[in-house]
């Protein structure tokens, strides 16, 4: 049989095993992760934004007379 590897973290330079974890340290470690995924899909729809807006800007100059 093989062994399943705990669950670690690193916080602060130092290791914890999310199993010796209180119950409230895991509810913070779970909002963490949670806080961490929305910042990254957060930056992903300003990375989406950003490039519309260049279209978009792109497109006004064409339709712009020249001087």
């Amino acid at each position: 049989m093989s062994e399943q590897q705990e669950a670690v973290i690193k916080f602060n330079d130092k290791e914890y095993k999310v199993a010796d974890l209180s119950d409230n340290a895991k509810a913070q470690l779970q909002s963490l992760r949670y806080t961490d995924a929305e910042i990254q899909r957060l930056n992903m729809q300003l990375a989406i934004a950003k490039t519309a807006r260049n279209a978009y800007q792109t497109a006004l100059a064409n339709e712009l007379p020249a001087e």
